[in-house]
């Protein structure tokens, strides 16, 4: 299986959405959340699509990329995972690396909240990026989806009746 920058995100998010992502179970569809982000994305920064190139490649699509200047632009919703949002960025930012195009920044845009972050990689990210593929791969190739995290986060999250409907762990 390709790794993605979901898998990324979500990864840093939580073990058991990546698993359920990752193995087929996908409850985005479904979320008034992931809605509201999608319309977000798609009705910020409208001139974008005229200036910037949209990139996929090795399992990663990047909607905005400025090719001149060599930078990803992420539109999120909230700054609330922004580690998170780090990490899939720079994760892109490897896999361009990998395919001869250096010198990738990446700017995180969150415009409901008129902020923006930038994001660079650095020696020590490269070296996280080799291990952290390691370890998405065998959380999702893992026969066991992990448990719950529990989280205030959880909330929020398009998978949080599927993890919170009352079953009984079998263990």
């Amino acid at each position: 299986m390709q790794i993605t920058g979901t898998h990324f995100n979500y990864y840093m998010v939580c073990h058991r959405k990546l698993w359920l992502f990752a193995n087929g179970i996908q409850m985005e569809h479904s979320s008034d959340l992931v809605y509201e982000g999608k319309l977000i994305h798609e009705t910020s920064y409208k001139q974008r699509s005229t200036k910037y190139e949209e990139i996929a490649i090795d399992g990663i699509k990047v909607d905005y990329y400025d090719t001149k200047n060599k930078v990803i632009h992420e539109i999120k919703k909230s700054s609330k995972l922004l580690e998170s949002h780090a990490w899939q960025v720079k994760y892109y930012i490897y896999v361009l690396e990998q395919n001869g195009i250096n010198g990738v920044s990446g700017i995180l845009e969150y415009p409901k909240e008129r902020k923006t972050e930038e994001v660079f990689m650095s020696m020590p990210d490269k070296e996280r990026i080799t291990e952290l593929i390691i370890e998405i791969g065998l959380i999702i190739r893992g026969e066991k989806c992990p448990k719950e995290i529990n989280s205030p986060i959880c909330k929020k999250c398009s998978y949080y009746d599927f993890c919170y409907s009352g079953e009984i762990d079998g263990d």
